[in-house]
């Protein structure tokens, strides 16, 4: 090489020791696949000999982007939205972006406040698992208002004018109700969520699916809760109605765990008394005392089935229709409702 001590290496440089194109070793720096695996190792060699950094600023300057993309997810604490948040990294890596990740805590204001910053860190792009209300838009124009690209993600609003992807809330309200009802429940109490579009969505499933069967429920057979705390407490409560519930279907895995941990402490079997379902799939769901049924969402799916179509809609000089992707969801069998 000709470069002296102190010059820095550039990729030129790296490419004409190795006899290779700039664009070949462009690919290797940022992670592409399409790079064939020799290849790959003498650059990733030279690269590391020559101890190249690669200049960020200088390739956000040229390309008119900062290569980074937003994440804002309501409860980071929850397996299903780290899953979604792995799904998002390992999606866009070997597409040279960075991804920022936010919590919203399940707050509209702070979620609100989090898209504020990412915009003002211009952004390439946003994906959003949204805590908003079901009728409001306003975060959502607010980022059409600057013409950043945004990908809907596990919570859906049909007024917004972006991609989805997710699962068929009410499909899985259904799924999660009907198998209990093959398994011989008939007074089938549900652990709600927020009103948000999934909670809302899971609740008319499983109205739907009761209905379907000819059942009736007390109007308190409809307990509200988010997590394992909550659905421990929403449980308890659900133990004291006469008739007593036979099936509890949990808004989510986290309620399900709590409302059988209230199951269990009453000296209730699960699932001879009581069967309990929740969804989602998270990785403990399997390690409780009780091996929990649920209903998986593919969340790691979700993450990069979004994490492609936002970074499709960032290279794209012309705005596309908004791309709506069901992932539809699976009954997971495990002994909390005799499987």
């Amino acid at each position: 090489m000709s470069n002296t001590v102190n010059s820095p290496v550039r990729l030129k440089d790296i490419a004409r020791d190795l006899n290779v194109s700039v664009m070949t070793v462009s690919k290797v720096v940022r992670g592409c696949a399409d790079v064939g695996a020799e290849t790959r190792s003498r650059v990733l060699a030279r690269i590391k000999e020559l101890n190249y950094q690669p200049n960020w600023v200088a390739r956000s300057l040229a390309a008119r982007r900062t290569f980074m993309i937003g994440l804002i997810v309501p409860d980071l604490m929850h397996s299903f939205f780290a899953e979604i948040a792995k799904g998002v990294s390992s999606a866009i890596r070997p597409l040279g972006y960075d991804v920022v990740i936010c919590n919203s805590e399940e707050n509209c204001a702070v979620e609100s406040s989090e898209v504020d910053r990412l915009l003002a860190r211009q952004v390439d792009g946003l994906i959003l698992a949204s805590a908003q209300p079901p009728s409001s838009l306003d975060v959502f124009q607010r980022i059409e208002a600057r013409s950043v690209p945004y990908v809907l993600i596990d919570r859906r609003f049909t007024a917004a004018s972006a991609p989805y992807v997710g699962a068929d809330d009410e499909a899985i309200g259904r799924l999660a109700t009907t198998h209990l009802i093959e398994r011989g429940c008939r007074h089938i109490a549900h652990i709600a969520g927020p009103p948000i579009t999934t909670g809302v969505g899971r609740l008319k499933g499983y109205r739907e699916a009761l209905a379907s069967a000819g059942l009736t429920v007390p109007d308190s057979y409809v307990v509200s809760a988010t997590d394992d705390a909550s659905g421990y407490l929403a449980a308890r409560q659900l133990l004291t109605i006469d008739p007593r519930p036979d099936g509890i279907f949990g808004y989510n895995d986290p309620t399900a765990a709590g409302a059988m941990k209230a199951i269990l402490e009453a000296g209730i079997g699960i699932p001879q008394s009581i069967k309990v379902i929740g969804v989602g799939n998270v990785h403990y769901s399997d390690l409780l005392r009780v091996p929990l049924s649920t209903i998986d969402q593919s969340s790691a799916s979700i993450g990069q089935q979004a994490a492609e179509i936002l970074v499709k809609a960032i290279g794209s000089k012309r705005r596309r229709p908004p791309r709506t992707v069901i992932i539809p969801p699976t009954l997971i069998v495990r002994e909390s409702t005799g499987g």
